[in-house]
């Protein structure tokens, strides 16, 4: 052991860059968006049911709002996802307004096919490379609401330019419904492509408030993440029961003395 006292060091944590975000949302538009969600028709007009569509709508909005008060520098654009990938706003921006106006004009479709990703990723690819010359870096986080159709890709595997995270909504598990090999195909393209750690998260609730939640996850900067298996958030909330006074009996009865 001698020596060693004399040769105490303290650890440093070495600063590091964390650099802003270009999001671009790609929001799947096939009829299935349309589908309601449970228990959410408050407030709308006529009573018209609120679907999934209405539910990505206000969780992009709330996203942007949280995202730009932790740091006004990030900026966002948005895409559309029906057979194949088209722009919906191509100018990423910082300004609440334009995310608002974009999701106005977004509707969902009447028809599609199996889509195919690999414009998705082109294009992000495309826009990393600008990203990067700005000292900025690319999330794309993919809204699909299909539970019958699996996604298509074609990528190189050494070309991962941008982070990519998932968000699925789906209905149950049933004849024409498949969500467990959409979700296997989802997680094999998200591995193949993402950059940083991407997270894939997933819904068969038909809840607005799961939506919401796993929105604050996506919160957290891609160069700043823990592998998602080894994330425990958000924490189910349970009503705590106060816990009931013991009984006095013999052996625990106060003494008099």
């Amino acid at each position: 052991m001698e020596g060693i006292e004399g040769e105490r060091s303290s650890y440093k944590l070495q600063p590091s860059r964390i650099d802003n975000e270009d999001i671009l949302f790609c929001i799947d538009i096939d009829p299935q968006s349309m589908a309601e969600l449970k228990g959410a028709t408050s407030g709308r007009p006529n009573g018209r049911p609120f679907t999934r569509l209405d539910a990505i709508k206000q969780a992009i909005v709330l996203f942007v709002n949280a995202k730009l008060t932790i740091n006004p520098q990030h900026r966002f654009a948005f895409a559309t996802l029906s057979d194949s990938v088209s722009w919906l706003r191509k100018e990423f921006s910082s300004e609440v307004e334009s995310t608002v106006a974009a999701m106005r004009r977004l509707s969902a479709t009447t028809s599609s096919s199996q889509p195919d990703l690999t414009t998705l990723f082109r294009l992000a690819a495309h826009e990393a490379k600008k990203s990067r010359m700005q000292g900025r870096i690319l999330r794309v986080i993919l809204f699909y609401c299909r539970s019958t159709v699996r996604p298509r890709h074609q990528w190189p595997v050494n070309q991962k330019l941008f982070t990519f995270d998932v968000m699925y909504l789906h209905d149950k598990p049933g004849p024409d419904n498949c969500p467990q090999e959409i979700y296997d195909s989802l997680v094999e393209a998200l591995e193949h492509v993402t950059e940083y750690e991407g997270y894939i998260l997933e819904s068969g609730q038909g809840l607005a408030r799961v939506l919401f939640r796993h929105m604050l996850i996506l919160l957290s900067h891609p160069q700043q993440r823990c592998a998602q298996d080894y994330m425990d958030i958000p924490k189910s909330l349970v009503r705590k029961v106060p816990q009931a006074e013991p009984m006095l009996t013999e052996d625990n009865a106060p003494s008099s003395q």
